[in-house]
C-alpha cells in the first residue's frame, strides 16, 4: 500500500514492525498501531469507512468523515480478529509524504527521568512523529556494537529517539521546541546517529529473534500499557513476574523494556525476555507468560496494547472488559455469525 501510495506522493504513515508482511485488513482486524503512532495515531484513527462481510450479511460503514448517528458499528469491527467477519474494504486517511524528516538520540540517566520527559514532550511540547524510550538493559543491548564501545557519549543511562516530519519549517519548529523540553527534563542529545540506526534497522528484531532460538535461547515479547502515574509500578510488577517465573525454572532472564508509544494520559511498555531455553522451551515460556499476565492485570495495565488478543491473552479478557462485557460480545457474535465458524476460539471468553 505505501508503495502505490507513493506514486501519488501520499503515506498512510502506519509502521509496525510487521510491517514487511502485514496488510491494511490485518491492520484493521487487530487494532494495530506502528511505529509512528505518536504523529500519524493508531490504525482505527486511520479509518474512514470498512466493509464487512459476516455470516449475516454485509455491513457498510463510513458514509461521512464524522457523525452523531449513535455507536460507532465499524468500532465493533476494529480490532475484531475476524471473530466476527471478514474486512474486505477499509477505507484510510492518508497524507502527504513528508517533506523534512529530522531524527535525533536523547541520552537520559535513568528510565524513570526518561520516561518523566516523555511525559512532558507529550503534555507539553510539540509531539514527534516517533517517541521511545529504551531503559538502561535494552540500551546496553543497543548499543553492545564494536563500534560504540567505550564512546562515552553513549555510555550508561537509557536511550530515547525522536523523529519529526512535516514542512521543513513546521519541522524546524517543532524540533526546537521538543529540544527545550527534552533538556529542562535531565535529556542530553547524542545527534543524529542514534535515530538514523533505529530507523535503518526497525524491522529487524525478528530476523534476529529466529537466530536466538536456533542457538538455545528463549527469546519472547510481550507488552502492555497504563497511565504515567502507573507506569514505574507496572514495569517494575511485570519485570519481577518474568524474573520468578524464569528463575525458578533454572533459566534467570535478561529482560529488556522500552516505551514504544506515547499519548497524552500514559504509554505503553514493551518488553523482551531472554534466557536460556530450558527441556520443554513451550511450557517454560507458558509459565512466564501467566505470571506476567496476571501482575498486568493485578498491577492495573491492559492485557496488550497492539499484539491483540488470540489465544494468548483470552484467558485475561474477563478481566479486561468484566462480565458484562463478554456477554455484549457474545450478544454480537451470535448476532452476525450464529454458527459460530469465524475464527473460534479467539478473542471472546
Amino acid at each position: 500500500a505505501e508503495e502505490l501510495l507513493g506514486v501519488h506522493g501520499l503515506s498512510l504513515g502506519h509502521f509496525p514492525q510487521s510491517f514487511r508482511f502485514a496488510t491494511i485488513g490485518g491492520f484493521a482486524a487487530t487494532r494495530s498501531s506502528g511505529q509512528a503512532s505518536a504523529g500519524y495515531g493508531r490504525f482505527e484513527d486511520m479509518v474512514e469507512g470498512l466493509r464487512v462481510v459476516t455470516p449475516a450479511g454485509i455491513l457498510d460503514t463510513g458514509r461521512a468523515p464524522a457523525s452523531a448517528a449513535g455507536p460507532d458499528l465499524g468500532e465493533l469491527f476494529v480490532g475484531s480478529e475476524g471473530t466476527l467477519g471478514v474486512i474486505t474494504r477499509v477505507r484510510v486517511r492518508v497524507h502527504a509524504v513528508p517533506e523534512s524528516t529530522v531524527r535525533e538520540g536523547w541520552n537520559f540517566p535513568d528510565f524513570d527521568t526518561g520516561a518523566a520527559a516523555l511525559r512532558a514532550l507529550r503534555q507539553e511540547g510539540a509531539v514527534p512523529t516517533v517517541l521511545r524510550l529504551s531503559d538502561e538493559a535494552e540500551t546496553g543491548v543497543n548499543l553492545a556494537t564494536t563500534d560504540k564501545i567505550g564512546d562515552e557519549a553513549v555510555a550508561g543511562g537509557c536511550l530515547a529517539i525522536t523523529t519529526f516530519e512535516g514542512t521543513a519549517a513546521h519541522t524546524a519548529e517543532r524540533v526546537a521546541e521538543a529540544r527545550a523540553v527534552l533538556r529542562a527534563h535531565g535529556g542530553t542529545s547524542l545527534g543524529a546517529d542514534p535515530g538514523n540506526s533505529w530507523e535503518h534497522g526497525r524491522f529487524d528484531a525478528p530476523y534476529l529473534r529466529d537466530s536466538l532460538l536456533d542457538a538455545g535461547a528463549l527469546c519472547e515479547t510481550l507488552e502492555t500499557s497504563t497511565h504515567w502515574g502507573n507506569l514505574a509500578a507496572l514495569r517494575a510488577a511485570v519485570t519481577a513476574a518474568l524474573t520468578s517465573a524464569l528463575s525458578e525454572q533454572g533459566t534467570p532472564p535478561l529482560v529488556l523494556c522500552h516505551i514504544s508509544h506515547t499519548y497524552p494520559t500514559g504509554a505503553s511498555l514493551y518488553f523482551t525476555v531472554v534466557c536460556a531455553q530450558a527441556a520443554d522451551p513451550l511450557e517454560q515460556w507458558r509459565q512466564a507468560k501467566t505470571a506476567a499476565g496476571d501482575a498486568i492485570v493485578a498491577a492495573g495495565g491492559t492485557i496488550t496494547h497492539h499484539h491483540a488478543v488470540g489465544v494468548d491473552h483470552r484467558p485475561w479478557m474477563r478481566k479486561e472488559i468484566g462480565d458484562l462485557g463478554v456477554t455484549i460480545l457474545r450478544a454480537i457474535k451470535d448476532t452476525v455469525d450464529p454458527a459460530g465458524i469465524l475464527n473460534p476460539g479467539k478473542l471472546i471468553p
